[in-house]
């Protein structure tokens, strides 16, 4: 299993990086930048191959990659980054988090297609809090759940995914009452439940579960995988709004921990294995784009920064230490995340529920 882990996770992580890295080398090139290397993994170099004026290297470090381009912060070097528009320097610096917003229409596509193991049953209602909205909506034990917002619910997942993206709106249940009739009422998601409610107010357990094994052809695949994408994507969203109406608490997961969780999807097969790596791809976008120095996103506020100061540059030297001291405190979060991860695990903990 350690082997399995490692290996999955070297091939994930390091493929949503390069794809990643990518992003930025072939805009750059086609933007006139001088691209000095484009490396696969971080130094120490093992070796690299010069072809033009690109390094193309191999390295110890092998998870990951990046691409070194020219004067990244100095206007005066040659070819450099930082003499282009604001505009192409933008879209050199956004087309990382660019690809790994698409590559996730990729992934789950394919993870359709592959046969993969799924559980179905019937979504029954055992318990219903009082005041809560499934109360209000007339939801009682013995209830089951057919669909939402016209999504049939086969299984606890789908519930709780379609729960989850519709927080705070207006949204419509299917159920099949103990008594055999249908019946649809209507309710909103709560931003904030009381402690151990949940947003709509209800315990489940899925009855009659169903194990079989299924795949999808290819152009019901890239609907599906098209549709999830955009609903993961909301579901980032509401992640972040939680944040701030403290529903949910901010939990940092390191290298380790990752690889942990990128383990424990490719012992479920390669399906959810693919699956997960289209949602670290989009996680990684999102990190990338906040606007943290040395992150992609620290980068391009800078950009924003000239754009307000009517043309007028930081100094190099100045956003170049910027993005030091950026990288340095990165740098140590990500020790002090890593750490608490091994412990968690030394300790048997998981980071899935």
């Amino acid at each position: 299993m350690l082997a399995t882990t490692i290996i999955s996770f070297i091939l994930v992580f390091s493929g949503i990086i390069l794809a990643h890295e990518f992003g930025h080398f072939i805009t750059a090139k086609l933007s006139g930048v001088k691209v000095e290397e484009f490396g696969l993994g971080y130094p120490p170099r093992i070796f690299g191959i010069k072809r033009g004026e690109t390094i193309y290297s191999v390295n110890w470090l092998f998870i990951g990659g990046f691409t070194k381009m020219s004067g990244e912060e100095d206007p005066n070097a040659e070819r450099s980054l930082a003499s282009k528009s604001r505009a192409t320097r933008a879209l050199v610096l956004s087309a990382g988090a660019i690809i790994n917003t698409l590559l996730p229409f990729i992934l789950f596509s394919i993870a359709y297609m592959i046969p993969h193991t799924v559980v179905n049953g019937q979504v029954t209602v055992q318990e219903v809090a009082a005041a809560s909205p499934a109360e209000a909506a007339g939801i009682v034990p013995g209830d089951i759940i057919l669909s939402v917002n016209g999504k049939a619910i086969d299984n606890l997942a789908d519930l709780s995914r379609y729960i989850e993206i519709n927080l705070g709106k207006e949204t419509t249940l299917e159920v099949q009452t103990p008594q055999s009739t249908l019946e649809t009422v209507t309710l909103v998601p709560r931003w904030k439940p009381p402690a151990g409610q949940g947003a709509i107010g209800i315990s489940m357990q899925l009855e009659n579960p169903v194990t079989s094994k299924k795949s999808e052809s290819f152009f019901r695949s890239i609907q599906l995988g098209v549709g999830e994408t955009f609903q993961t994507m909301v579901l980032f969203k509401n992640s972040i709004l939680s944040l701030f109406v403290g529903t949910s608490s901010i939990q940092l997961t390191g290298p380790v921990g990752i690889a942990q969780l990128t383990g424990e999807a490719a012992q479920a097969g390669i399906s959810p294995l693919l699956e997960f790596a289209g949602f670290l791809s989009l996680s990684v976008a999102i990190m990338n784009l906040l606007p943290l120095p040395a992150l992609d996103g620290g980068r391009i506020a800078f950009v924003f920064l000239e754009w307000v100061r009517r043309g007028k540059r930081i100094s190099p030297k100045t956003e170049g230490t910027v993005h030091l001291i950026g990288f340095l405190l990165l740098i140590g979060l990500a020790v002090v995340v890593t750490y608490q991860d091994i412990a968690r695990i030394i300790s048997g903990g998981s980071l899935t529920p």
